[in-house]
């Protein structure tokens, strides 16, 4: 098993606009997959070695670490950023081991 120090609340910066705009952009360009194997908890994924711009993968994934919020899923918390209606997160995997950036729609409260 692998261990990752996550950033605090307190540590964590709020994302700019643009910063937001750019994430959004990359998420629209990018292809994402239904995860088949969870139909119970419907999500997408989009795998690392399809972008055709790794700097981009990793820039994306360190937005979601640096800005995103925590919210609990089966026991388990993740951080989350929310863009174009969907949240989106990873595995919380050392950064040169995340291979996916998942995400799922927002839920309309």
């Amino acid at each position: 098993m692998f261990t990752v120090r996550r950033l605090t609340v307190s540590e964590r910066s709020k994302a700019t606009d643009e910063q937001l705009d750019w994430f959004a952009e990359q998420m629209r360009n990018n292809t994402f997959r239904f995860a088949k194997t969870m139909p119970g908890c419907p999500h997408y994924y989009t795998l690392r070695n399809t972008w055709s711009n790794d700097k981009d993968f990793v820039d994306c994934v360190q937005l979601i670490r640096e800005s995103g919020y925590d919210e609990a899923f089966g026991g388990t918390r993740f951080i989350y950023l929310n863009a174009n209606g969907y949240k989106y997160w990873t595995m919380g995997a050392p950064l040169d081991e995340t291979i996916l950036i998942n995400r799922a729609k927002v839920d309309k409260k």
